[in-house]
């Protein structure tokens, strides 16, 4: 066994461990993890000091297979103050996932610094959650869940955290470890359960913004799942850390009987 999502074959090649293993199908990647290695890879690309990644976002181009891939990342739009950056990964010369994220510059903005989004009660004061033991894969084993009081199908608070690192003898930066574990909000407060005679609702895209870098190893999400009419929905979640919130994520679903 191995304590990490990823190893590194050489420069811009990666494979797959089993805690990467998806929901959908065992011979696909979950989307979150590889999140969190794109988001490693933008982090590693000609980094400046006092710029701050501000938004990423992934474009699912298909199944995520498990195993070997490459990992191209390169500045679109280079700047001063903004930056935009984009990384994809590719197996065997076919794009997989397409991310690009607005690099931005810091500054000292305390005196006007201020957040809508209201806190939600802490991992120490969650209890332990159940509600994902009918998602199968090697991902959402890897995971420690806890739920704030009030959970239900559509709407829910649920806490998340890792043993486990991204990259093979490479500590995970904050902002990684919980990007790694974003697009499981799609999972955690689901309307129908997944299954034969139940329906899908895989994501095709995951949207992150970042009004601050975040810090620890839990994640919160305050999530909350809308399934359209004409088979289209939406995963949307207020993301936590033990400070407060930090960002938001969207994710678009497609949903399909079973």
């Amino acid at each position: 066994m191995t304590d990490s999502y990823y190893r590194t074959l050489a420069p811009g090649r990666f494979e797959s461990t089993i805690h990467a293993q998806g929901a959908w199908n065992p011979e696909e990647q979950h989307m979150a993890p590889i999140s969190g290695l794109l988001a490693q890879c933008l982090l590693d690309h000609e980094p400046r000091p006092g710029m701050q990644l501000a938004r990423i976002s992934f474009e699912i181009l298909g199944m995520i297979p498990a195993g070997k891939f490459a990992v191209e990342t390169r500045t679109v739009r280079p700047g001063s103050t903004i930056e935009l950056l984009e990384t994809e990964m590719s197996v065997e010369g076919r794009p997989i996932i397409q991310a690009r994220a607005w690099r931005l510059a810091a500054g000292d903005t305390a005196a006007v610094a201020a957040v809508e989004d209201s806190a939600m009660p802490g991992p120490e004061a969650a209890g332990p959650f159940d509600g994902m033991t009918h998602w199968p894969g090697g991902y959402i084993e890897s995971l420690d869940f806890r739920v704030v009081e009030g959970h239900r199908p559509g709407r829910g608070q649920v806490w998340l955290r890792t043993p486990y690192s991204m990259l093979e003898d490479k500590a995970s930066p904050d902002l990684v470890r919980l990007v790694g574990m974003a697009d499981a909000a799609n999972g955690i407060a689901s309307r129908v359960p997944p299954g034969p005679g139940s329906w899908m609702f895989p994501n095709v895209d995951l949207q992150l913004h970042f009004h601050r870098m975040p810090a620890g190893e839990w994640l919160g999400l305050d999530t909350g799942v809308t399934f359209g009419a004409d088979g289209v929905g939406l995963t949307s979640s207020v993301l936590h850390d033990e400070t407060g919130p930090f960002g938001r994520s969207e994710q678009i679903l497609t949903l399909r009987k079973l």
